[in-house]
């Protein structure tokens, strides 16, 4: 999840986990040709907070039935960027804390930050050492070159420069990131349900959720990491698989996404549901069982040192 730019981050600070507000580091932008106005600008309709609502609503469900649709795909952003014994990584659009955790695993001092603070606050109950933030992708709440490596898995999306240019600032030079996303080619069985989100969305959801999906068309994720600065590496990508036993569980986890809250508030669950587990039949197998699976992209880039 994201937010917007201002003078204040809330975050909740470990080990107490209290919320409360500090003000932003003075910013040494490097701004590599895109305008102050470019940094700044928010896409249009754009709200952090109404963001962060919208993923943190049913965070439980997301933390336990969904967020593990990035495991492949975050271990492998993770060798390319060099997450190792000692490595000061920060996940951009942490959601609750599974970057974070796997990062301990391999030793490393992660720290995340995400608008949705029911969502950190799983994420600190996961890894209490851990400097977890409620706050704006777009003003980060950290020194100029504080980190060895930064992550955004599937947080910055289309129309989210300015996140790039904030994750360009707070790299240290010669550092890498990686930013995953969905990509547009099969397996896509999101796509059926982001329809149907979108069609029982009022109608200036839908253009948003249009413009945030662009990343994932060829050539966009790595046009927006060069115009913030970056050398693009690489684009690959994995499989997401994600398995649920039966109808009320898939119901459970993919109304856990962000998208589905507009939908659900507009048309409401005895509406929507019959229309997204139709859309989600063809996942079905004779057993009763749900094989979710989509092609998660991912584009590694690297801040030069020069």
């Amino acid at each position: 999840s994201w937010s917007p730019p201002g003078e204040f981050a809330v975050f909740v600070s470990p080990p107490n986990r209290q919320v409360f507000s500090r003000t932003r580091p003075p910013s040494r932008r490097k701004l590599f040709g895109m305008t102050e106005t470019m940094t700044s600008e928010l896409p249009e309709g754009h709200d952090w907070e109404d963001a962060g609502d919208a993923w943190g609503r049913r965070a439980l469900d997301w933390a336990c039935l969904f967020e593990h649709y990035a495991t492949d795909v975050i271990q492998a952003i993770f060798d390319q960027v060099g997450v190792a014994a000692g490595t000061e990584l920060l996940d951009i659009g942490c959601g609750s804390g599974l970057g974070i955790r796997f990062a301990r695993q391999r030793g490393a001092d992660p720290a995340g930050i995400d608008a949705a603070a029911s969502l950190v606050a799983i994420a600190c109950e996961r890894c209490p050492d851990a400097d977890v933030r409620v706050g704006t992708m777009f003003e980060l709440p950290w020194d100029d070159e504080r980190f060895d490596a930064v992550t955004a898995i599937n947080a910055i999306w289309g129309g989210c420069e300015a996140a790039l240019c904030e994750a360009h600032r707070v790299l240290k030079p010669g550092g890498r990131i990686g930013m995953s996303f969905w990509g547009t080619g099969d397996p896509f069985d999101l796509r059926p349900c982001f329809k149907a989100f979108a069609l029982n969305s009022p109608p200036d959801h839908f253009a948003g959720m249009k413009r945030t999906g662009d990343v994932g068309r060829p050539g966009v994720a790595e046009d927006m990491l060069v115009a913030a600065g970056f050398r693009v590496i690489e684009r690959d990508q994995r499989i997401s698989t994600l398995e649920w036993p039966d109808a009320d569980t898939a119901w459970r986890a993919i109304s856990s996404v962000g998208p589905a809250v507009p939908a659900l508030e507009n048309v409401g669950a005895e509406t929507l549901r019959p229309v997204v587990m139709e859309a989600l039949e063809c996942c079905r197998d004779s057993s009763g069982m749900y094989h979710f699976r989509n092609a998660q992209q991912f584009v590694i880039a690297e801040k030069p040192t020069d």
